[in-house]
């Protein structure tokens, strides 16, 4: 697209607005404004010949465009940011707003931008990262959603049904796991509206052509719309379940082996390269910990399989949380003293190699502690611990950051997603919200 020196007028609300064709191409093609233009990115005529009446605020509009003029945002005091984010979603406009007030994520650069309090002290479940730059938050059997904007939308209450996993399926839909009920067809999993609270469809666990209830626990997915979720049913329905995501309809499932653990699984992780799921049953939900592979193309056996069982293991060796690191081939473990430990995905029930990091936290530990989670994004390797999560780089993974914030007491969850990281605090269910400042203008 060549320099364009049609010029555009509006009215906003009453008042007049005049660009150019070439800073409303910045918009881009889904925007309101990508309209105006062919396909070959020439202002249709019609566009530049008459004045556009749009009832709209013209405040806003004018911080919007000169955003699109400079890549720049400046929003006076007398606009709340709420409006601000409202009349960029009309316009198309909120990816541009997004990109102006945090760059790309670095765990090296983020700075805390802000701490929202929780609904329900004490019973913080999860808090899950948006592609967007939202987070859902569960709390027993409540999940709070929140946009970008921090802004929070109606509620998900599952009835007392305590939510185990939370996962985005895409920017407007959340998938939550719940405990079954007994006595009622309740429990499971569904696909929920994030905006407006409300259930779309229940997935179903299918044994012997009969639906069964369950409990749901971790979940995951991959891209081409497969939903994973560790099952524990009443009979013989224990084991990882796949769903369509579109459809909600059940199309496999793992069963799980006799004398190892898959249908309470603390974690799933799916593998693009490997095209294969990690399991992982941690410590204390078991007496020993399981971690494992599965190929649903092979369901007679595991791929790769890994536990402590038949062991003696210390607390100093029990594994809290567990991450496949795919590039690296291995994955990565934690210990409640945020040790971690790695194992070779080459062989199966190889043995771990532990690197001792925090010899002075043994002994030490608060009197209610929150165990340590796991997290990888971008080739950077993070760890909670208590109330600090530590950023780990290189090839070593050598500590080269440490993100802190004693409000809220110890970190019981953190999540990565949308140029954001969010971080939930056991006490009061705080939620930290951390991000990286943009670039600069030049």
């Amino acid at each position: 697209m060549g320099v364009q020196k049609d010029r555009v007028k509006f009215n906003v609300g009453g008042r007049h607005f005049e660009t150019t064709a070439t800073t409303l191409a910045i918009a881009g093609r889904n925007s309101l404004f990508g309209a105006m233009f062919d396909e070959n990115w020439d202002l249709d005529p019609t566009a530049a010949a008459d004045e556009h009446f749009i009832d709209r605020n013209p405040d806003c509009f004018a911080v919007l465009l000169d955003l699109l003029r400079t890549g720049e945002l400046y929003i006076p005091p007398n606009i709340p940011e709420r409006l601000l984010h409202r009349e960029a979603l009309f316009y198309g406009l909120s990816d541009h707003l997004r990109a102006a007030k945090w760059g790309p994520f670095d765990g090296n650069t983020v700075r805390l931008s802000r701490s929202i309090p929780g609904r329900a002290p004490g019973d913080g479940t999860a808090i899950r990262a948006g592609p967007d730059g939202g987070c859902c938050v569960a709390h027993g059997s409540m999940v709070h959603v929140y946009d970008w904007a921090m802004e929070e939308h109606p509620p998900m209450n599952l009835d007392y049904q305590r939510v185990n996993d939370a996962v985005w399926a895409d920017s407007n839909s959340i998938v939550l796991s719940a405990c079954e009920r007994l006595g009622r067809d309740d429990g499971g999993m569904g696909l929920f509206n994030a905006s407006t609270g409300e259930l779309k469809y229940k997935f179903h666990v299918t044994h012997d052509d009969q639906v069964k209830s369950f409990t749901g626990g971790a979940l995951s997915l991959n891209s081409d719309y497969r939903l994973f979720g560790s099952c524990r049913g009443r009979s013989n329905e224990y084991g990882v379940g796949v769903w369509d995501q579109l459809s909600g309809k059940q199309v496999d499932f793992f069963y799980e082996p006799p004398g190892w653990s898959l249908g309470e699984a603390d974690k799933l992780q799916w593998l693009h390269g490997a095209n294969c799921l990690m399991v992982a049953t941690l410590f204390p939900r078991k007496d020993n910990c399981y971690i494992s592979l599965l190929d649903f193309r092979d369901k007679e056996r595991m791929v790769w399989a890994w536990s402590d069982a038949g062991a003696p293991v210390g607390d100093e060796r029990r594994v809290r949380d567990a991450i496949a690191m795919e590039e690296c081939g291995s994955i990565c473990v934690v210990n409640e003293y945020e040790d971690l430990g790695f194992m070779d995905l080459r062989r199966s029930g190889g043995a771990m190699r532990w690197r001792s990091r925090s010899p002075l936290m043994k002994g030490k530990m608060p009197d209610e502690p929150c165990y340590p989670k796991l997290a990888l994004h971008q080739g950077q390797l993070f760890s909670s611990m208590n109330d600090t999560i530590s950023v780990f780089c290189g090839p070593d993974w050598v500590l080269t950051s440490r993100l802190r914030n004693s409000y809220g007491g110890s970190i019981c969850d953190f999540s990565i997603g949308g140029d954001r990281l969010f971080a939930l605090h056991s006490e009061e269910n705080v939620f930290d919200v951390w991000e990286t400042r943009p670039p600069p203008i030049m």
